[in-house]
């Protein structure tokens, strides 16, 4: 049986950060029981169609602001509606300070195996400036606390090209976060998007965006940085050491299917993708009247789902396999991309070999000339 991902989306922040753009709000504590209710019955509706899982996920918002029986409720419930496998890898975001050894202990017995924590720099007047609620102290105590649990699968988020970031403070974050024992790492290039605080602040004068220069150099030396401390970089954004990859992600990458419950939550499944409404209010309503949760929907046709998976494997090391390229669409890599995949190898970006087309580091910072080339 075909196995999919599962993302569950659970959009509650204690404080909403300044430069996050994602479907996440604070101060709406009253809408949490509502809201778990609704995804419950969001989750209800695949019941009895026999739908197998190998991966979930809990993210957010900050998913432990909940309590931890409630959280492990929601993964009982999945376990109820969904084949579960044996091997499942099973997620759930977390933020220094709302987790505690307790919380931890909770979630690693409901069957949570993998922690993915929110650290996003050490330094403290980075954290100030980006909204984050925690020092670098809690983070360190919450690796230890979810070891204690039982949780060996930790991965840690960081992000570089921060407004007067040095080079010192990129290293030292990248070292500091290593050396708390996880194993996989996730490192963002800061992205100013419309609608954050860290935009108005930037319209404003009060900080200015790195320079491409500047922010390439902290990208190229972190991931030296990291693959001497035995993280290997496996996808643009994301390192583990070998056997640690966030099989859900990959999931993504490669262009597979998943399920998305939650408001905003997305889904690409049996070649529909869907998106679910985005306010929490809205979702809520929906899911109580008895009505569909999903705001919009597309069939996506053969053509599309061919493009969109070069696209996304183009992002990961291992590129694209040509075997099992050939097996999902019945046709070679070379048959119908001969020419673009020529042309790419002759620039630098893309390398081949008799297993895969794979990007090189020159074509990890050109992906969207890799992208515009098989359309």
């Amino acid at each position: 049986m075909k196995q999919i991902g599962l993302y569950l989306h659970l959009p509650f922040c204690m404080q909403k950060c300044r430069y996050c753009d994602f479907s996440s709000w604070a101060g709406r504590e009253d809408l949490k029981t509502p809201y778990i209710n609704a995804l419950m019955s969001e989750l209800e509706t695949y019941r009895g169609e026999n739908i197998a899982v190998n991966t979930i996920f809990l993210g957010g918002g900050t998913p432990t602001l909940f309590d931890g029986e409630t959280l492990v409720q929601l993964l009982d419930k999945c376990r109820e509606i969904f084949d579960i496998s044996r091997d499942a890898e099973i997620s759930i975001e977390c933020n220094p300070g709302t987790a505690d050894r307790k919380k931890l202990e909770i979630l690693f017995k409901g069957g949570f195996n993998r922690l993915s924590i929110g650290l996003q720099a050490w330094q403290e007047h980075h954290l100030k400036q980006l909204g984050r609620i925690h020092n670098s102290r809690q983070f360190r105590e919450t690796v230890d606390w979810a070891k204690e649990a039982g949780f060996i699968n930790i991965s840690a988020d960081v992000i570089f090209g921060l407004p007067g970031q040095t080079w010192e403070e990129w290293k030292e974050t990248l070292e500091k976060a290593v050396s708390t024992g996880i194993n996989h790492l996730s490192a963002y290039s800061l992205i100013i998007e419309e609608g954050t605080v860290f935009y108005e602040w930037m319209k404003q004068g009060k900080i200015r965006q790195m320079d491409d220069e500047r922010e390439r150099s902290l990208y190229h030396r972190g991931v030296a940085l990291l693959e001497s401390l035995g993280f290997m970089q496996y996808e643009i954004s994301n390192f583990a050491k070998p056997g640690w990859e966030c099989r859900h992600n990959l999931n993504y990458w490669r262009n597979g299917e998943y399920l998305g419950c939650g408001c905003s939550a997305h889904s690409f499944f049996r070649s529909v993708r869907r998106a679910n409404a985005a306010g929490i209010e809205q979702y809520i309503e929906r899911i109580q009247s008895g009505k569909p949760a999903v705001d919009y929907s597309e069939e996506i046709d053969m053509e599309t789902e061919v493009v969109e998976t070069l696209m996304l494997g183009f992002r990961l090391n291992e590129g694209i396999n040509k075997k099992a390229f050939q097996n999902r669409f019945g046709f070679s890599l070379h048959e119908r991309y001969g020419d673009p995949i020529m042309e790419l190898k002759n620039q630098g970006l893309l390398t081949e070999d008799e297993e895969a087309v794979r990007p090189t580091p020159l074509g990890f910072d050109f992906q969207n000339r890799i992208a515009v080339a098989f359309f």
